[in-house]
């Protein structure tokens, strides 16, 4: 799998497929984001933006509308679910002390190389074990998913 320099977490692409009026400003950077970085994802973020997307949005994305979005995010680097990567995920979630579901996140961006993940979720600036978490839309206002 090629290297990427970031791995992208879910709120990063469900701010692209936002039309709230209220995330403008998020949307706004999550689509600058996915136009310009050399990014990669993984099999739980693309199955977390698709629940979230389909039943949890305040506006609900459209499946078609989905489908079409998630198989242009699928051209990049996509990690898969395999048993190598929950096991490191293990080992970061028992080292570091963090939920397991940003532990596979983590394991993720490792096994893509990414020094970085872009998230709202974690700490910002904080290095885990190697990869720096960003919180790409900081300042920008709204409510955080």
């Amino acid at each position: 799998m090629p290297a990427v320099d970031v791995l992208f977490d879910s709120n990063v692409l469900l701010y692209a497929l936002s039309d709230a009026p209220g995330e403008r400003a998020k949307r706004d950077q999550a689509v600058f984001l996915i136009a310009t970085e050399n990014f990669g994802t993984s099999y739980q973020v693309v199955m977390e933006t698709w629940v979230v997307a389909t039943r949890k949005m305040e506006r609900r994305v459209a499946p078609a509308k989905l489908s079409a979005f998630l198989e242009r995010i699928l051209v990049f680097p996509c990690v898969p679910g395999t048993d190598g990567l929950y096991r490191q995920a293990f080992r970061l979630a028992e080292r570091l002390g963090v939920h397991p579901y940003d532990a596979a996140i983590l394991a993720a961006a490792q096994e893509l190389g990414a020094r970085r993940v872009l998230s709202e979720d974690f700490n910002d600036g904080q290095d885990y074990d190697g990869v720096r978490v960003i919180n790409p839309f900081r300042g920008l206002g709204g409510r955080q998913r």
